[in-house]
């Protein structure tokens, strides 16, 4: 008998071992697995991290638009207008700013004219688009180069008719000069309402920020002082009003 109680006892508290370590070696197993899902969090909240750190970090390298030119400017045909092209079309140079009250005016006056030019294929325009004064103080949170570098990015993306999309919206939503402009949210936002998706990191690391600088630059070696600026046959077009524009255009199709 008492060996039987024995026997029994010894039984009991081998498995109550046996039972305790079960248990340990399942806590163990637990906590790895614990340890293991926290690691993983942490490192993909760490990519996470930098990778929203990258894709806001302003760009220092000098990058080109695709479709640019050595003029720092694109042209904008009839094809692109959904229109037919047409025989020599004269060659309209074209510099705005996108905080420029008096390009937002331009626009309004002179921009349906052109537009109508163009797609009669009866003339082309080459826009070099310009951050002049975000130097003369036109906002608080440089918006002419953000701005600017938005529509370079449907431009890069998707082509001079998204570009031309973007530059219609961008006039017809203008801050007023010296105020803060819209921030890069609500550019991408505008880029979305044209259709451009997917150029966030673009407008965040302001991409195209030194080429807008270098474009500015050449186009004070050219003799610029102010937009709207205008060309056509080489000649600057002092009052660019729909008449005005019509007769350079005119006496460039005789030359």
């Amino acid at each position: 008998m008492a060996n039987d109680r024995q026997q029994r006892a010894a039984r009991a508290e081998q498995m109550r071992k046996e039972r305790e370590k079960a248990e340990r070696r399942q806590r163990n197993i637990i906590t790895v697995a614990i340890v293991g899902v926290v690691v993983a969090l942490i490192v993909v909240a760490g990519f996470a991290i930098k990778k929203v750190s990258d894709d806001h970090k302003k760009n220092t390298d000098l990058v080109a638009p695709a479709g640019v030119n050595d003029d720092y400017g694109f042209e904008y045909t009839a094809a692109n207008a959904g229109g037919e092209e047409g025989k020599d079309p004269v060659k309209v140079i074209l510099t705005e700013d996108f905080q420029c009250p008096a390009c937002q005016a331009f626009e309004q006056q002179s921009g349906a004219f052109l537009d109508d030019l163009v797609k009669k294929g009866e003339i082309v325009i080459e826009y070099r688009p310009t951050n002049f004064l975000d130097d003369m103080g036109g906002s608080t949170n440089e918006y002419s180069t953000r701005a600017l570098n938005s529509a370079l990015c449907a431009l890069d993306a998707e082509g001079v008719t998204a570009y031309k999309k973007v530059h219609d919206l961008l006039y017809l939503n203008q801050p007023q000069e010296g105020t803060a402009g819209p921030e890069n949210k609500e550019l991408i936002a505008t880029l979305k309402q044209a259709g451009v998706t997917g150029v966030d990191s673009c407008v965040n690391q302001v991409r195209f920020g030194p080429w807008i600088e270098e474009a500015y630059k050449a186009l004070l070696d050219d003799g610029f002082s102010g937009t709207p600026w205008v060309r056509i046959d080489g000649k600057d077009v002092s009052s660019p009003t729909p008449a005005g524009l019509k007769k350079a255009i005119d006496a460039a199709k005789k030359s």
